[in-house]
């Protein structure tokens, strides 16, 4: 199920005070503990942990625990078997099945709140899928690392790799998102030190030489320190960008004498561009060269489960694949996706991936969840900016301004990152249209089969953009469909003939167009 009505903020708001100022002054880095008995929560210059308590083999945290830190009530709902929390006038029902609701918005977990004796526990997911809808700010939790981040708080993850050979050594750091660093040689030690308010680290193992002798996190400033041996003589590194939000730093370590090293780096992809302002699309000077396909959720981020156990996030990603290799081989288009393997995203990334790669579409696909095990259909979304008010179509027209050139100043157009999806409200409802009449002709749709929604995945996107729910995977029947390949691919089959009528429809000066299924794909297949 898609993240759903998730408002952008302009700004930062207060961070919630979580614990005694004394705490601001310990450890900023965080190093994966798998076996840890507690989650730390981090927040703007302080932390706290969290108790973990094993239930039936479950890791959960107690209600009480999470009611003293975040200011919350609860009481128990005996009409949903579960609880009902409040804070700071907004509530959220807990249901045994593992539902959780607040307002217009739906989460599903993978187990609901537990009685154990007097106190109620919830399983630790809930901290970032749950609890979030009642904060005022981000709620982020990192299993790997037993991490909430809660806030504008800057936790980059940062995997340390080390290789070694009795010659040299070699030490990868992987840095998502990209993240300002400086290396200096500190005596025998080499300190990459990191602008972040914390490291979410993971050193890996390596096994001591006379040129590398350990790895380390550090406290103050965040930073990886590489304990140098005795035949350590020199160093060399590079940075090596991986896509448009991560980064590769490679450090190779050498001993007297030793010829340099070459690191090959590939070719580094366009600068990012800030998320205060994005360029204008105009797909019709342009065409449909570009494509993007989100996978929803990943990771961390599971999304919907159906009650035989299908996970949202494997069911996106395999209809995901199918329609970039249709488009690929068929259409000859260039195609990216936000994700292609199980790794958690952000919201806003997938967007920022579209936008900096000059995408001319941007498609996000899901699977659906309901209360209702009756519910069932696929339904197509595109943009509403009808919660954004006057502000939205204020800020959908855009800023002229200046920049410098080698021949003087050029004017460009600049939007607002939060608002750039509202010039492209019309084409984004004509992608949507087709996509559901493809969809039509061969699965079932919902009854409310085209909707628009004020989707944050969709909001910054640069370009016409739809956010594809393939089905309810909290149907029975439904969820055994969307597992196998033969459906997936009728899906993916939809979507695409969809994008080749759309492609139709812009480059022939958006003109309609109508065509059966079998004529969109290109003739017989």
């Amino acid at each position: 199920m898609s993240p759903r009505f998730r408002r952008p903020r302009r700004a930062p708001i207060a961070i919630i005070a979580l614990a005694l100022a004394a705490l601001a002054a310990t450890a900023a880095v965080l190093v994966a503990q798998p076996r840890a008995t507690s989650v730390t929560v981090l927040t703007k210059g302080a932390r706290q942990s969290l108790a973990v308590t094993v239930l039936d083999g479950q890791d959960m945290v107690s209600v009480d625990d999470i009611g003293t830190m975040f200011q919350v009530t609860m009481r128990e709902d005996q009409v949903a078997s579960g609880i009902t929390m409040t804070r700071a006038g907004k509530t959220l029902v807990y249901s045994a099945q593992g539902l959780v609701s607040s307002g217009a918005r739906l989460v599903q977990l993978s187990a609901g709140p537990r009685k154990d004796r007097r106190s109620w526990f919830v399983p630790v997911e809930f901290l970032g899928r749950g609890l979030s809808l009642i904060l005022d700010q981000r709620a982020e939790y990192r299993r790997g690392s037993r991490l909430l981040v809660v806030g504008d708080v800057r936790v980059p993850r940062v995997t340390v790799r080390a290789d070694t050979t009795p010659a040299s050594a070699r030490v990868t750091i992987e840095l998502s998102p990209r993240t300002e660093h400086t290396l200096t040689q500190e005596g025998n030690r080499l300190v990459l030190a990191l602008q972040a308010d914390a490291l979410d680290l993971d050193l890996g193992s390596v096994a001591a030489t006379d040129i590398l002798a350990g790895l380390r996190g550090i406290d103050a400033p965040p930073a990886v320190g590489i304990d140098l041996g005795p035949r350590f003589a020199t160093f060399r590194s590079s940075d090596i960008p991986v896509d448009s939000a991560s980064t590769r730093v490679v450090i190779d370590l050498m001993p007297a004498g030793a010829p340099p090293p070459t690191t090959t780096a590939p070719t580094a992809p366009p600068p990012p561009v800030e998320p205060s302002a994005v360029l204008p699309f105009d797909a019709a000077a342009t065409g449909i060269r570009t494509i993007v396909i989100d996978a929803g959720h990943g990771g961390d981020e599971t999304g919907a489960r159906g009650p035989n156990g299908t996970q949202e996030k494997d069911v996106t990603l395999a209809v995901a694949r199918q329609l970039k290799a249709s488009i690929e081989a068929r259409l000859g288009l260039r195609v990216l996706m936000t994700r292609d393997a199980d790794a958690t995203v952000g919201l806003d990334e997938r967007a920022a991936l579209a936008n900096n790669n000059k995408a001319d579409l941007f498609v996000s696909i899901h699977a659906n969840a309901s209360v209702s095990s009756q519910a069932s259909g696929a339904e197509v979304f595109y943009l509403s900016l009808d919660e954004y008010g006057e502000r939205a179509r204020r800020d959908a027209q855009p800023e002229v301004t200046s920049i410098p050139g080698m021949s003087g100043e050029k004017q460009i157009e600049l939007l607002l990152w939060d608002m750039a999806q509202a010039r492209h409200l019309e084409d984004s409802a004509m992608l949507a249209t087709l996509v559901e009449q493809q969809l039509r002709a061969r699965v079932p749709m919902s009854p409310r089969a085209i909707q628009q929604a004020p989707f944050r995945v969709l909001v910054g996107a640069n370009m016409p953009a739809v956010l594809v729910e393939l089905g309810f995977v909290t149907n029975p029947a439904e969820e055994a469909k969307l597992t196998t390949p033969d459906h997936q691919g009728r899906l993916a089959q939809a979507i695409y003939d969809a994008i080749v009528l759309f492609r139709q429809y812009v480059e022939g000066g958006r003109r309609p167009v109508a065509a059966t299924p079998a004529a969109a794909a290109g003739g017989p297949r």
